[in-house]
Formats: structure tokens, C-alpha cells, sequence
């Protein structure tokens, strides 16, 4: 199972956060009462493929290049924890201020619950005070 599992999250990360950022992915992979912690903000929850597909978009508004490395996979059972690295850039108006058409690298990690070959639930962290600070060169 754990194999399956890291195939699924890879998975995942290729066709939802990759190059080409496909929304009609998720629902394939994201269990129609699948749970995400975490994103896109750290108290947010969401509760669908389609919630999900929704915040996603809307992410790529502000950040339409985003790309996630996966850094480190680790399975066990039913559990999947991924460490990775995203790097974007800021072109859209949202985050609390205009466009800064700067890039950012954002490192983050996902603990994720799978079962019958989709993601049931999800915690994600990332650095988004990082990601804050690099934008209004803080950094």
C-alpha cells in the first residue's frame, strides 16, 4: 500500500502543482469528502475536490508559474509525508498589496492520509511569513 500511496502523491504534485497545473487532476486524486489543512492559509480547511480546485486557481492568480519540487517522500501504511519546495512568482494583486512581479521560494511540507487510490485528508505548512518578507524585500 505505502508504494501506491507514494505513487498517488507524486502523482499529485506532477499534475496538480507542476508545469502545466491541471485542475480537472484533482478530483481524480482528492476524495469527494477529502479534507485539506492548511491551504491556502495555515487555519483554512477545505472540504472538496471542488473547493480545493477553487483555491488552487485563485492561487494561481497571484502565483500563475507556481512550481513544487518534491524534496523528500516517506511512506507508511496509509500515510504519506512530503517535504518540498515551491518557487513563483508574485504577478498578481492579492496577498494584502499589488503585484511585485518578484520571485519567491517557499519550502513546506504535507502529511497526507490516503485510501482507495485518492488523498482523504491533508495537513500542509509552508512558510508563508518567509514568502511575505521576500515579496517586501525583508529578506
Amino acid at each position: 500500500m505505502s508504494e501506491e500511496n507514494k505513487a498517488l502523491v507524486r502523482r499529485w504534485f506532477r499534475e496538480v502543482w507542476g508545469e502545466n497545473g491541471s485542475e480537472s487532476a484533482i478530483p481524480e486524486m482528492f476524495h469527494e469528502n477529502g479534507r485539506a489543512h492548511g491551504f491556502p492559509e495555515p487555519e483554512s480547511v477545505v472540504t472538496s475536490p471542488a473547493g480545493f480546485a477553487e483555491h488552487c486557481k485563485n492561487f494561481r492568480k497571484v502565483f500563475p508559474d507556481i512550481r513544487i519540487t518534491v524534496d523528500d517522500l516517506v511512506a507508511e501504511g496509509d500515510k504519506v509525508a512530503v517535504r518540498w519546495t515551491a518557487k513563483m512568482t508574485h504577478t498578481g494583486d492579492d496577498l494584502g498589496f499589488p503585484a511585485t512581479s518578484k520571485p519567491v521560494r517557499v519550502v513546506g511540507s504535507s502529511f497526507l492520509i490516503c485510501g482507495k487510490g485518492k488523498i482523504l485528508e491533508g495537513w500542509n505548512y509552508m512558510d508563508l511569513t518567509r514568502m511575505r518578507l521576500q515579496l517586501q524585500d525583508k529578506l
